[in-house]
């Protein structure tokens, strides 16, 4: 068979042929619509029931039925009407990927070239793989061997329904999708060739759902054609499935082309060979049968003039069975041949002479006359040889009665006595457990009481022998050797049995002995192995300590283990005591069977390791504990070091911080005062540096040794350092701070009186105390001085004195350095329009203002550039005394300053507002 490839619209791996090539190329993507693969679906279901229902089975799920490869299997033998190899029943996968492979190498077999599938896709259910494949098996069975006028395959059954349908009008059948949607394709297949069925000329082009239903109803109830397709889906689908139409067409052709293709070829080849094979064949019978009839008279005569007596009653009854199977089989048969071959014979007579043809000369000897004289010749042997066999069966039937009864009789007892011999000399007892024993007890009772009750058939053996030597039979010396044989086994047997019995009942008293030291061995060494395996586990446990109490608890627990210790190797020997007793008894009695101890899995050999082990855990527990309290001793000592040193130390930066504190807010004494007090405490302070410095070496010591608490005391190193630098921070800071202070006054001239107000007014708007006001309090506080400022003016302020957004007001979030707060001030004076200025700068004649006077009016009104006014930068200022009358520069793009001329005219009328900078300015040294 030529070989072909077949295409599948998933891409599923088959080649296309010709017939298989659609008539437009469609878009790639059309051939995955799901409405194509739901009427695949049903279409290529129902084609599979259509056939598997000949098998008394069918198919739900096309792509979960088949997984198995068993109904995919079953369908190709319905459809091809050949055998497969036996399937695997198992259900593993590869039982099912076996089976499938099976199924595909029958469809390979069959010509068709299978491309990129195989038969995992179908058993994890692929349903592309799935349906492509099924396509496959219905174009290689249903569709490529349909011929119609030179055309095959799809080609010829799209001619063979344009053939059928070109008489009826609307119908116009070009392809296998969009020619059928009307349905009357359908109706005229079926009108062509059963008219009875459907009455075409009321049908209506537009009642396709009407007409689908029509022909799906009446090829289903009427041809046995499954309904395949929906008329549903054949309407909501611009193009149906090709190849579902295809498939469903191709019944059609199959339950009416088929039929008609084979009467005509039969009719041709009746009309070609008619008389002649006829003729020819009854010539060849009649030689044919007249050679074997001849030949079986030949062969059957000998056999019936045989007339020698047997010995015995069966080889004669034999005879006569033979004699009786050749009347009743082998005779009968060649009567109806020797009357068959007489018609045929004159049969063929009378067609020769009718066709004019010479008449029919058998070959020599072979005539009619000559097989009736044979035959008759084999009647009269026949006849003969019945009479002697009857004779001669009546003279041995009673000898060989007997015979046969002895027979019987010795073979019963001898089929019941075979092995038992054997059975009662086996020493199975030796290596049985005590219930297997007790088994075997009970089952040698069960055969003495069968023994018994065989004696009465010794005893008939016995008289019949001794009839048979007095009948004088041919076979008697056989007879008499046997019936012997018989006796002496008995009597052997019989004391066997006694032998046996005595051996069972010993053998289950010492297996009853064993058994109890077994389960007294089970209860006292389950105990005793849990004891030594917690004993290891507690003595190899890693213990994690942090004082001396806790090392030496489990010291003092350690001892307590170390006194139980001969009290368990008493217990030791005794368990092993009980194993050797259980040997001892099997060496000296001769027990060979498994000694292993039902009740324990704990062996001798375990419970000896287990101890050693112990033995050896002990000293190594001691060393470690000892070693671990020596450890422990130089812990405390090191936290005792650690804490006596952290407890001198914590109070006394504390106390130094408190005596900074007292210093720095003490409002009694100069600022002098309060600046050597101060620099005492700081030399102070450097000179205890030391003590930090042996802790830190303390501290260095504990993290070696991990140590991670000490209850001696509360201070941490991490307490001490930051403490440390806290005071050291605290002192250097308060220093500067006085140090400012001192310029401040020194320069304003500010008594130290009035340095008391500012610091308590200061004090008073510091409702948290922590050296800083909010937005709230230093909004109150310029309240409290006469300057209830506006919204937008004060929020000025607030973003020069706090850049950062912080909310409150300190030297540490001003813009400027610390050291350089009063000109944060003076911006702050400036941003009000107030004026500040030197009057020893105007009287010397200078004509530029000095570093911290302002103009007299806001910036905003000034021109840009202003004649006679030059820039002063705060970055000049960084590196010169700020009080210094001449610290002037010219560059650009810094603070404008008005000439001494423009200052004066009117200085008189913002003489109030010079007290105000001041106050903001001694508010900040006073904090």
């Amino acid at each position: 068979m030529n070989q072909i490839d077949l295409s599948d619209p998933y891409d599923n791996g088959y080649e296309p042929d010709d017939y298989m090539m659609p008539e437009e190329e469609w878009d790639r993507d059309l051939l995955l619509d799901p409405a194509w693969e739901k009427q695949q679906r049903k279409t290529f279901t129902a084609w599979c029931n259509s056939h598997l229902r000949k098998a008394g089975t069918q198919i739900e799920n096309i792509e979960e039925d088949f997984r198995n490869g068993l109904k995919l299997m079953l369908l190709l033998e319905v459809i091809s009407g050949e055998r497969l190899p036996k399937p695997d029943r198992g259900k593993m996968r590869f039982h099912k990927i076996a089976n499938v492979n099976k199924a595909l190498d029958f469809i390979t077999s069959k010509g068709v070239k299978l491309v990129s599938i195989g038969a995992e896709e179908i058993v994890d259910g692929n349903v592309k793989m799935t349906l492509g494949m099924i396509w496959t098996i219905i174009l290689r069975f249903a569709i490529q061997d349909i011929s119609v006028e030179e055309t095959s395959a799809k080609e010829g059954l799209l001619l063979w329904c344009q053939r059928k349908t070109a008489p009826y009008r609307n119908v116009n059948v070009q392809n296998f999708h969009v020619s059928w949607k009307d349905g009357l394709g359908f109706c005229a297949l079926i009108h062509r060739h059963k008219p009875e069925l459907v009455d075409f000329h009321k049908l209506e082009v537009d009642d396709p759902l009407g007409n689908l239903n029509l022909a799906f109803d009446i090829a289903e109830k009427h041809l046995d054609i499954p309904k395949m397709l929906d008329a549903e889906d054949i309407l909501n689908t611009p193009k149906p499935d090709e190849r579902a139409i295809m498939t469903y067409v191709s019944c059609f052709y199959h339950a009416f082309a088929g039929a008609e293709q084979a009467e005509t070829a039969a009719n041709r080849i009746c009309k070609v060979l008619g008389v002649n094979q006829e003729n020819e064949k009854l010539m060849e019978d009649y030689e044919r049968l007249a050679s074997e009839l001849l030949e079986w008279i030949r062969r059957t005569i000998p056999w019936l003039e045989n007339r020698v007596p047997e010995k015995t009653m069966s080889e004669m009854q034999r005879k006569l069975e033979d004699f009786r199977d050749y009347r009743r089989k082998h005779k009968p048969p060649k009567v109806q041949e020797k009357c068959q071959l007489e018609i045929s014979f004159n049969t063929l007579q009378t067609k020769l002479r009718i066709s004019n043809r010479p008449a029919f000369m058998p070959s020599e000897g072979k005539m009619v006359s000559d097989i009736a004289s044979a035959w008759q010749g084999l009647e009269q042997v026949e006849k003969g040889y019945e009479e002697w066999l009857l004779t001669e069966i009546r003279r041995l039937e009673r000898l060989d009665h007997l015979a046969e009864k002895f027979r019987q009789k010795a073979t019963n007892h001898q089929s019941w006595a075979a092995g038992k011999e054997e059975m009662l000399t086996r020493k199975d007892y030796e290596s049985a457990s005590l219930m297997e024993v007790r088994a075997l007890l009970r089952k040698h009772e069960a055969f003495e009481s069968d023994l018994s009750a065989h004696q009465d058939r010794v005893e008939q053996i016995a008289a019949i022998a001794q009839e048979l030597n007095e009948l004088d039979y041919h076979d008697v010396a056989s007879v008499n050797q046997r019936c012997q044989s018989i006796c002496d086994l008995w009597d052997q047997l019989g004391t066997l049995t006694q032998k046996r019995r005595e051996s069972l009942e010993r053998t289950e008293k010492l297996l009853e002995t064993v058994e109890q030291l077994f389960l007294e061995y089970a209860k006292r060494s389950a105990p005793f192995n849990n004891w030594m395996e917690g004993a290891m586990e507690d003595l190899q446990d890693m213990f994690i300590v942090h004082t001396i109490e806790e090392v030496q608890t489990l010291i003092a627990a350690h001892e307590q283990f170390k006194a139980t210790l001969p009290e368990a190797d008493a217990e030791r020997q005794a368990i092993l005591g009980i194993q050797q007793e259980v040997l001892k008894i099997s060496q000296n009695y001769g027990i060979r069977g498994d000694l292993t101890n039902p009740y324990s899995t704990i062996t001798t050999e375990e419970i000896a390791i287990k101890w050693d082990k112990v033995k050896k855990l002990v000293p190594q527990r001691d060393s470690a504990l000892q070693e671990e309290l020596a450890l422990q001793h130089a812990n405390e000592r090191l936290r005792r070091q650690f804490a006596a040193q952290a407890n001198l130390i914590g109070p006394w930066i504390q106390a130094r911080m408190e005596e900074i504190g007292r210093c720095s807010m003490a409002m009694g004494g100069t600022l002098e005062d309060q600046m050597t007090q101060l620099k005492q405490c700081e030399h102070v302070i450097v000179s205890y540096k030391p003590n930090i410095d042996r802790l830190e070496g303390d501290h260095q010591l504990i993290q070696e040794s991990l140590i991670f608490d000490n209850k001696h005391t509360n201070y941490t190193m991490e307490h001490i350092r930051v403490g440390w630098e806290l005071l050291l921070t605290t002192v250097a800071r308060t220093i500067n701070e006085i140090e400012t202070q001192i310029l401040t006054r020194d320069a304003k001239g500010i008594s130290q009186e009035q340095m008391n107000e500012f610091r308590s007014s200061f004090n008073h708007f510091d409702r948290k105390k922590n050296g800083a006001m909010d937005s709230d309090d230093f909004r109150a506080c310029l309240i409290s001085m006469g300057y209830d400022l506006g919204e937008v003016e004060f929020a000025r302020i607030m973003m020069l004195v706090d850049p950062n957004a912080s909310g409150v007001f300190s030297s540490e979030q001003s813009f400027v350095p610390e050291k350089f707060f009063p000109y944060s001030l003076t911006v702050v004076y400036c941003v009000l329009n107030s004026h500040i200025f030197w009057q020893s700068t105007a009287s010397a004649g200078c004509p530029h203002t000095l570093a911290l006077e302002l103009c007299l009016e806001p910036w905003t009104t000034l021109p840009s550039p202003v004649p006679s006014m030059e820039r002063v930068t705060f970055n000049s200022l960084n590196n010169s005394d700020p009080f210094d009358p001449v610290c002037l520069v010219n560059q650009e793009n810094s603070l404008p300053i008005r000439s001494t001329a423009s200052r004066n005219e009117n200085m008189a009328n913002k003489q109030n507002e010079h007290n105000f900078i001041f106050q903001l300015y001694l508010m900040y040294f006073a904090r």
